[in-house]
């Protein structure tokens, strides 16, 4: 797996775990990056997290997280 085939892989997964939490992707809210780790895991979805990255896939994966419900002002 690489960075650019995990980025939209990750990003969508987003979309698929705040439907499931009930998550709106625009509201202003503080979606938990951690929870979101846990259910990626859960589900099977941890080979999403196995590219190569300067700072780490994790590092990485958050950064969209916060890109994807607009929380990058935490960062």
């Amino acid at each position: 797996m690489t960075k650019d085939e995990a980025e939209p892989a990750i990003r969508h997964l987003c979309s698929l775990w705040a439907d499931e939490k009930g998550i709106v992707l625009t509201n202003p809210g503080q979606p938990s990056f951690s929870e979101f780790l846990t259910w990626l895991y859960s589900k099977g979805y941890g080979h999403y997290l196995t590219f190569r990255s300067r700072t780490g896939p994790r590092e990485d994966a958050e950064r969209w997280f916060d890109q994807e419900f607009r929380q990058t002002w935490r960062n």
